[in-house]
């Protein structure tokens, strides 16, 4: 008997994105690390972890609150994992966006 399916993952597109977007949300200002986890309920070890690219995955739940707390569509960030986009391959199925610096 096959055990159990594992929670779907999302796969951070790109972590110097993630550093940028922070640097100007959706309100047009700035965001630090401490403040991004507190507005969006995620530790803030895990937002580092995420912006420093030691981690590259995460939990629905977390993709979207950090979305919502920066005011980004989450598909700009995260690409979903499944059957059809393994974890490895999430990367390669999502465009990469560019912000000008």
């Amino acid at each position: 008997m096959p055990g159990p399916i594992p929670e779907p993952r999302y796969r951070l597109v790109d972590a110097d994105l993630l550093h940028r977007l922070m640097a100007r949300t959706g309100t047009g200002c700035g965001i630090s690390v401490r403040q991004l986890a507190a507005a969006s309920g995620v530790s803030h070890g895990t937002i580092d972890n995420l912006v420093q690219g030691r981690i590259k995955t995460a939990r629905p739940d977390v993709a979207h609150q950090i979305c919502r707390a920066i005011g980004v569509d989450l598909l700009i960030l995260w690409a979903p994992t499944g059957r059809a986009v393994p974890l490895e391959e999430a990367h390669e199925a999502s465009p990469h966006l560019r912000l000008a610096s």
